[in-house]
């Protein structure tokens, strides 16, 4: 099985030896420039010194402090499933990172497919790309996907997402670790949301929650957990997770934290015999998919690949070599702290009624 991740593994300091402790060292040095203009930045917004805008609409901020996959498109997709519930429009807005040529990108396709009749605009100018929503769609509720470090953008409610798997970025910003901001920024957050809340134990979490509380003390704290639902091909067909009883399976993604889906298979009854981890946002080439159908066949006894509904949308094929292709659909669901969302959601019936609407 592959290596997940080699960066991880440097940075978290799995990797040991005089060579593994110098690279870490190299990259510590160049962190400090990033640091730096991270930090600067944040204090000018801070101090009022640069300005956010405010847009006629509710908006609410769904990012993290670090890179990679933390589960921001789950809790994205029941943030918009609730105010549907509750008769808002809302609608995403988002960067659009690695769209081509105008079209949607993979996060995008990911979600129109899971929720019909989803208004999703992408730009880079966040405040655009919500005006237009808020003018053509009639969207009075934003949901900014990515957003928390985007401060342009004024917003009402800021939810930070902390992976379990390794939530503070192992302390260092970009290129020493994987936080995008230092761990101070939490304090910014109006709920804080601990992802795949499952995958660590009872006493890991509530050091967790504890850190948070000291960094962000005015924030709310809940704990979400990814739950596989089903499979899905290509073409639309749907198969149940019993499909994979005992079943030898090889899988592969292309987002930003490749543990994420594997923890997400060790949930499941199948034997993952064969793992592949690549770059977050791939584009599968069709060499890379005839590379993958290649060690398809080199897998013993396995007749099934998975993969991530967001790779799924890219690839639009059934089989991989002579193995069928299924994504594991993913829901989500709140273990712990449902009510503290619900409230602070509920809470921005003040701000909705200052653009002519109550919730």
């Amino acid at each position: 099985m592959e290596n997940p991740s080699p960066f991880r593994e440097l940075v978290s300091g799995q990797r040991t030896g005089v060579v593994a402790a110098l690279m870490r060292t190299t990259l510590r040095l160049l962190a400090i420039p990033y640091w730096l203009v991270t930090y600067c930045r944040n204090r000018l917004y801070d101090r009022g010194l640069l300005t956010s805008h405010r847009v006629p609409a509710v908006v609410i901020s769904v990012g993290n402090l670090t890179v990679g996959g933390t589960g921001k498109t789950p809790l994205v997709l029941w943030l918009i499933r609730w105010c549907r519930q509750h008769g808002r429009a809302a609608a995403v807005v988002s960067r659009g990172y690695k769209a081509r040529d105008g079209q949607p990108n993979d996060e995008a396709m990911e979600m129109a497919a899971r929720i019909p009749g989803l208004v999703h605009v992408q730009h880079r100018d966040r405040v655009a790309a919500a005006h237009q929503a808020i003018r053509r769609e009639g969207c009075d509720i934003i949901v900014l996907d990515d957003g928390f470090q985007h401060r342009r953008i004024h917003r009402d409610l800021d939810v930070v997402l902390l992976d379990a798997l390794e939530p503070f970025g192992w302390d260092h910003v970009l290129p020493r670790g994987t936080l995008r901001e230092p761990v101070s920024g939490l304090a910014r957050a109006d709920v804080v949301a601990l992802s795949r809340a499952d995958a660590i134990s009872a006493e890991q979490r509530s050091a967790l929650r504890d850190r948070a509380r000291r960094l962000a003390p005015a924030a709310d704290w809940i704990e979400v957990v990814h739950q596989p639902t089903g499979l899905i091909a290509a073409d639309g067909q749907r198969r149940s997770l019993d499909y994979l009883q005992g079943r030898p399976v090889a899988a592969f993604c292309g987002i930003g934290n490749p543990q994420g889906f594997l923890h997400t298979l060790q949930t499941l009854s199948c034997q993952v015999i064969g793992f592949r981890a690549l770059p977050d946002h791939y584009a599968y080439p069709d060499a890379e998919v005839a590379r993958l159908a290649r060690w398809a066949e080199t897998m013993p006894g396995v007749d099934t690949v998975l993969c991530t509904c967001k790779d799924l949308v890219k690839l639009e094929i059934q089989r991989v070599g002579p193995c069928e292709l299924w994504a594991v659909e993913v829901g989500l669901a709140i273990s712990y702290g449902k009510e503290n969302l619900d409230r602070r959601l509920r809470s921005l019936e003040a701000v909705t009624k200052l653009f002519g609407a109550g919730l």
